[in-house]
């Protein structure tokens, strides 16, 4: 299981869905398109004194400057630089990139699938499911950290997350993918089973989650 890199198989596999599609394609990062979001992942690994800008809202002006600006190069250029990250980045050590990668890339992957018609959930192997479960512990701290009740996230087969002290008010069931984009502002595209106070459900279905 260690010597498999789910987040080198989620960045070839992304990249090879990029090319399959072209550059002008619809993506779930509103206003993004294929080649836009390929952008995004370039200058995320590449241009660190940018991507900070993902993270801190005061710079983010500034990193999508840089993001426009990178977006102009040749579609074919960003995908080669996205599949081949440099040495010196996070990508180019095994433990780093899986603990910074796995789920940068499944979701960005899932946002080109799943804006495309007729999409339908992959059938992922045992390895890629536990690496995704592993994130979700620490991804459901963050995302919910400001939503008011406490909630009990399941995973069928692989374990139980509760966020907050306290009896949980909202029970969030799904696949460790689905429930990995839910907690990522994802929940419309993800198959999920959200049960509890229909004021709760509604609010944490609407809620801009992300870390």
């Amino acid at each position: 299981m260690s010597a498999v890199n789910v987040a080198r198989l989620e960045r070839a596999a992304l990249c090879d869905l990029f090319e399959e599609l072209g550059p002008d394609r619809p993506t779930l990062c509103e206003g993004w398109t294929t080649k836009d979001l390929a952008a995004h992942l370039v200058i995320r690994e590449r241009r660190p004194d940018a991507a900070v800008g993902i993270l801190v809202k005061p710079v983010s002006g500034f990193t999508e400057q840089v993001r426009a600006a990178a977006a102009k190069r040749p579609y074919a250029e960003l995908i080669g630089m996205l599949r081949r990250p440099p040495f010196w980045s996070l990508a180019g050590f095994g433990p780093t990139d899986r603990a910074t990668n796995t789920l940068e890339f499944f979701i960005h992957h899932e946002d080109v699938r799943r804006a495309q018609p007729e999409w339908e959930p992959r059938r992922l192997d045992a390895t890629t499911t536990r690496a995704l479960w592993h994130g979700v512990s620490g991804t459901a701290r963050l995302a919910l950290r400001r939503f008011k009740a406490g909630v009990e996230i399941t995973a069928p087969g692989y374990g139980i997350v509760r966020t907050h002290t306290g009896p949980a008010q909202v029970t969030l069931t799904g696949e460790p993918g689905e429930l990995v984009l839910f907690l990522n502002g994802r929940q419309r595209a993800a198959r999920v089973e959200l049960t509890g106070p229909e004021e709760l459900t509604a609010k944490l279905r609407q809620a801009r989650l992300g870390v």
